[in-house]
């Protein structure tokens, strides 16, 4: 039955297929509860709710005997860490360019469930991202690799480029071997990390990731992280762009994957035009959606202020009335950082001081000290 599996699950894509078993992970509970329990995962309240489940499989469903854990490559063509360098662009995440994975990956998963299911008389359950469950500490157990120094999941074949799905079964399967660590003394990925978001190897403080900033952050971005930023719109590929084991990882084979040509280098200016409408067209069926239009312009407004460009100073200004106050926000900071003093406070007369949100008028109370200061940086002793 297994052979019969791996070779339909690589009819349908997937790079790799190993098997664990729910008494697999006998320190799952306690690797989670201080994770929690140090607050790193932000707030992203979704992983305190449900932990027992996330911690226990058999609490998710207590029919499970084998989990099939699955990846599929997204290996970018290009390197994402020369996109940073573009400042009048907008860096997004190489598996946000493309069709959102989790409607390809677990139509595979279902596909392929439902093959086992018919072959063996068993019941399934598939998951991407979808139920509290712990794909990569599952993947690692079942030896599809292991847990980088980044907290990702790392393939000496394939690299860290892997999206992840399980398939829960009913049916007997021998466990395969679990991962074995081969990150060895390198630290690249720890060391270029923009934001310092890890506290220590294989650790990962959420609250400092400029993945999660920038995705699952819902308010205001706080002043400490946002030059740190840069260009980045959505997400960030820093760690996993510099991790040495890509070189034997290939790229993306399904065509549904496909990376859009549009997505890989958009331009700042024209980012910061989108209205809801335009939005939702431009980032149709893509993970960038889901953010909503608000939360990726708060984004692109630091991108901007980042930028150094005073070109795109106009890009900013328009963005000062935005019916947003989480976008008027970030672009009364990029004004800050791109235009010279008098025109910031020109722009605070029109625009800030009938200002009625809180952190609006807190962000322009620093932009202009921060232009006041700039004043007398530059004025004659």
């Amino acid at each position: 039955m297994r052979r019969l599996v791996e070779a339909r699950a690589q009819h349908l894509g997937f790079c790799g297929l190993r098997i664990t078993r729910p008494d697999r992970l006998p320190d799952l509970p306690d690797r989670l509860s201080r994770w929690l329990e140090e607050g790193a995962h932000g707030t992203m309240d979704w992983m305190a709710e449900r932990a027992d489940q996330r911690a226990s499989p058999v609490g998710l469903w207590p029919g499970l005997r084998s989990i099939l854990v699955l990846a599929m490559s997204y290996r970018p063509e290009d390197d994402p860490l020369d996109l940073v360098a573009r400042t009048d662009r907008g860096a997004v995440a190489a598996y946000a360019r493309r069709r959102d994975y989790h409607e390809v990956l677990k139509g595979r998963l279902k596909e392929l469930g439902g093959y086992l299911s018919a072959k063996g008389d068993v019941r399934v359950k598939v998951f991407c991202d979808t139920a509290p469950v712990m794909e990569k500490t599952l993947a690692e157990a079942a030896g599809l690799g292991w847990q980088g120094k980044h907290t990702v999941l790392l393939s000496r074949e394939h690299g860290n480029w892997l999206l992840l799905g399980a398939i829960y079964t009913s049916a007997e399967f021998e466990p395969d071997a679990p991962g074995r660590g081969h990150c060895g003394s390198c630290r690249a990925c720890l060391d270029i990390c923009p934001t310092d978001a890890f506290p220590a190897p294989y650790r990962l403080d959420a609250r400092r990731c400029i993945s999660y900033l920038t995705i699952e952050h819902a308010g205001p971005i706080a002043d400490e992280f946002r030059t740190a930023i840069g260009n980045r719109v959505f997400g960030c590929d820093d760690c996993l762009a510099v991790c040495p084991w890509n070189k034997f990882a290939r790229t993306a084979a399904d065509a549904r994957l496909a990376a859009r040509a549009d997505l890989e280098a958009p331009a700042l200016a024209e980012l910061a035009e989108l209205d809801d409408a335009s939005f939702r067209k431009l980032f149709a069926g893509t993970p960038v959606k889901r953010t909503g239009r608000d939360r990726f312009l708060r984004n692109v407004m630091i991108a901007v202020g980042n930028s150094g460009d005073p070109r795109l100073a106009g890009s900013a200004i328009a963005r000062l009335d935005d019916a947003s106050p989480l976008v008027r926000g970030m672009a009364v900071w990029a004004c800050g950082r791109l235009l010279e003093p008098d025109a910031v406070r020109a722009l605070h007369r029109r625009h800030g001081v009938a200002e009625t949100d809180s952190h609006v008028r807190d962000e322009w109370s620093a932009a202009t000290a921060l232009t006041e200061l700039r004043l007398g940086e530059t004025s004659p002793a």
